[in-house]
Parts: structure tokens; sequence; C-alpha cells
């Protein structure tokens, strides 16, 4: 028997349109899921969660309809929102215990963008402290894990996120990311994760990131409902400082256009560090690669488009922005910090404003050679991760922040050269382990160029479909 959980979002909101159901009726069928699945799976991923509310939102949407509350199919749709995002009157701690019980008195723009959709968030989804490290072990709670084996790590930062959508808690969810935070749990937990491209989606009303690696996105089941919740998050407001050339149209509608046939960069070796590969990623990329030119593509080997002196200056620009996050805290404050938080923090505060400066030329330099030196393909190929989702614990050292920093890295080779550029990429759950452990394939498009990403994607998904493929507690 089908459950409302089985159908994607997109199906669910055709239901709420139809009259078949009402948000009230998906609502209450998530809150049940939550209810119903093991509390550390659903603790782990939800950093709040207040049911009370989501059903008064669930009400005044259908009170009005979802033609009332905007053209979004995805209105009345359960959501979720990153515990890194300003949500006014909901506790938002920004995964550390810094900020517990902190309620922000406004929204950013992406809880504002979901609202204006007329989705129903069901609560704040946990992240690692200021969304720094690649897993999801913020303190004093369970760690987000992979449904697959929940002995294993959702990856980070938005490790809650992907963690519920994996699970059934919700059908699509909000994720951030700027080294690979949205693309590193997709591939832990099974799941489509879309980094748009830079400028796409607004930062309103903090722009808290001045270098331009970090952007929201989508964590979804499928490539239409990351597409669709794209559709929902993505546009300028009127403070943006820059901002990406508007779509063609939504992007939805290109996962149903053919992408044509396509010049595609394979990147087999790691780029941002000496990481060991793992046999199943790589019998996964060689899959992707075949199926990739199965559908009449051609793909060529590439050598990685940034060079190793561009990896200290990422690190130079990260640090800095975990600096900002920490410098404002008193002693006090600090001392509830996690080591590995601490040891950026200071490190990003030794760096003098025209060191930071520099490094900001020196990365956008860098990002301009690859560009030029990826522009006569239309995209790129890498696995999304080094290794299949890790086990809890296996990377987080608060005994040497710095071995913690160097795992992340080895871990995560590629999916930060993306947020140099400012090029889109999604990662796509493409194969598995023999004891079923998802591992995750990566494509990239040029700037701005979404539709042909999301189009691609689509294709391959129609060719290799995934959306039936479930964790037992499903």
């Amino acid at each position: 028997m089908t459950e409302l959980h089985d159908l994607t979002a997109l199906e669910q909101g055709e239901l709420i349109r139809s009259g078949e159901i009402d948000p009230v009726e998906l609502t209450e069928h998530y809150l049940g899921r939550a209810e119903a699945l093991p509390a550390d799976l659903v603790d782990g991923a939800f950093a709040h969660r207040d049911p009370d509310s989501a059903r008064r939102r669930a009400q005044e949407v259908a009170a009005v309809g979802p033609v009332g509350v905007g053209a979004s199919p995805l209105a009345g749709v359960p959501t979720a929102i990153k515990d890194l995002n300003l949500t006014r009157g909901v506790p938002t701690a920004f995964g550390s215990p810094v900020f517990a019980g902190y309620v922000p008195d406004v929204s950013d723009s992406i809880t504002l963008s979901i609202e204006d959709a007329g989705m129903v968030s069901l609560g704040k989804t946990a992240t690692p402290e200021f969304g720094s490290p690649c897993y999801t072990e913020p303190e004093g709670r369970p760690p987000a894990v992979t449904p697959w084996d929940t002995t294993r790590m959702a990856g980070g930062s938005s490790g809650g996120a992907a963690s519920a959508v994996a699970a059934g808690l919700v059908p699509v969810a909000h994720g951030s990311d700027g080294g690979g935070s949205i693309r590193i749990p997709a591939s832990c937990c099974g799941l489509v994760g879309l980094k748009p491209t830079r400028g796409r989606i607004s930062g309103f009303p903090m722009y808290g990131d001045p270098i331009g690696l970090s952007t929201s996105g989508a964590i979804a089941r499928t490539v239409a409902d990351a597409a669709a919740l794209l559709d929902v998050l993505a546009g300028r407001r009127a403070g943006d400082p820059s901002w990406a050339p508007p779509p063609s149209g939504r992007f939805l509608d290109a996962c149903s256009r053919e992408p044509g046939r396509l010049r595609i960069a394979r990147i087999k070796t790691p780029i941002v560090a000496d990481a060991e590969v793992h046999p199943e990623v790589s019998r996964g990329l060689e899959d992707a690669s075949r199926l990739l030119a199965s559908l009449g593509h051609s793909v060529e080997p590439f050598d990685p488009p940034l060079p190793p002196e561009a990896v200290p200056v990422f690190e130079t620009c990260w640090a800095v922005l975990t600096a900002l996050s920490t410098t404002p805290l008193s002693p006090a404050q600090r001392e509830q910090l996690r080591p590995l938080t601490r040891w950026l923090g200071a490190r990003g505060e030794a760096v003098t404003g025209p060191a930071f400066g520099l490094a900001i030329g020196a990365l956008r330099r860098h990002a301009a050679d690859a560009l030029v030196a990826l522009a006569p393909y239309d995209a790129v190929l890498t696995p999304t991760l080094a290794q299949p989702p890790l086990p809890v614990g296996a990377i987080r050292d608060d005994e040497d922040p710095a071995a913690d920093f160097e795992a992340q890295k080895r871990f995560t080779p590629w999916t930060s050269a993306w947020n140099v550029t400012g090029m889109p990429a999604i990662s796509l759950p493409l194969h598995q382990t023999p004891e079923g452990l998802p591992v995750g394939m990566m494509l990239a498009a040029r700037p701005a160029e979404e539709e042909l990403l999301l189009s691609l994607a689509a294709q391959v998904e129609a060719a290799a479909p995934w959306r039936d493929r479930h964790p037992s507690v499903w």
C-alpha cells in the first residue's frame, strides 16, 4: 500500500491542489512519522520540533488554499529549515550551546521564501556548530545519522536535513553549502543534493559570507523535487550586493527538457587533498561515466582545475569565516565552543586584514583559471566523496582539531572546488556498496547554468531511477 511519504514532494503538492488531501492531513502524517521512528534518529535530524506550531501553520495554509499562497507546486507540503537560518519566533541555536535558547525576532530570506510559497515547516534541522565540519555531531545532542545504517554519519553540515528526508520525516528540505554541506550529506543519505550557482539565492538580511563560498540549496529524493524547491528559494532581494542572472523560466521545467549531447569533463583525481579513494567510489564513477556515454554524451578525462596552492588560500578564507562567528563572543561563551571551532576561529583571527584581502583575491584568480580551463565543457563529473558514509565519530577529533580538519579534507576532496568557482553542482545517488551504503556522484555546470545541470541530472535519473530505493526505517 502506498503511504503519503512514498510520494514525491511534487506528487504530494498535486494531491493538495486537487483537494484529495489538505495540508493539515499531510502535516499530521509527518508528525506521526516522527513519533513512530526511533527517537535518536529523529532527535539527530531535528534541532527543534514544535508540532503545535506546524499544525497552526498547516491550518493557515489550508484556510487560504494552495492557490491563495502562491503558485508554487509545493504549497502545503511539509519541509524543514536548517538551524543556521533565522526563523522569527523559533529557537535557532546555529548548532551551538552558546546560542541555546536564542529566538530571533526576524526571519531571513530562506524562511520568508518558504513561508511565501505556502510550505509548512516542521522545525529546524540539526547542524554542527556554525555549520563548519562535514559531519553533524552537535554538543549535547544525538548525531545526525544516515538512515541506511544508523551507526554511520549523515554528513554535514546539512546532516539533519538529509537524515530527515532520507528517513521520510519530510519530503524535501532546505540546506546550505559553503564547502559541500548539501552534497556531502546527500551522498551519505542516498539523496539528491543541489548547490546552486553563486548569487542565485539571497543572503538577506545577514550577508554573513563576504567571500561568496556559501549558498542555500535543496535536499530531496528526486531531481524534480530539488528543482521545485530551488524555484521557491531562488531570487534576489532589494539589498543584495550581487545576484545571478535570472533563468529562462522555472527550474522545474528544465527537468522535462532534453539536455542535448554534452561534453563532460571527468575528474577522478582528488582536488583538495591527497585522499584514498574507496574502491566502491571508483566503481561508481566508472558506472556513471558509462551511463553518461550511453546517453550520448562525450565523457573525457580531465585533471584537477585547481592547483595545490589554492588549498591553503581556501583554508585561510574558511578560518576567517569561522572567526566572524567566534570573535564577538565573550571569553565565557568561547569556553563553550567545540575545540574545532576554537581552533579554526583562532586561526582566522590571526589573519590580518590585508592578508585576508590578498587571500580573497588569490582565491578569485584560482577560480577564474579553473573556469577558463573548464569553459569548453558543458558539465563536470566527479565522485561526491572519497568514501561511503563513515561511522559516527570517525572524523571528529576534539583532542587534535588540526587532524580533524585534515580528515575532513580527505573525506571531501572534490566538493569545495565548486564553492570556490561558484559553479552549480548536484550530488546524485547513483551507486550503492554491496552492504547497501549510498555513494553519490557529482555533476557540476558552468556558472548560472542550473537549467542545463537539472536537465542532465533528470535525464540521468530517468535512465537509472532511484526514488523507490529506501532504507529499512522507511
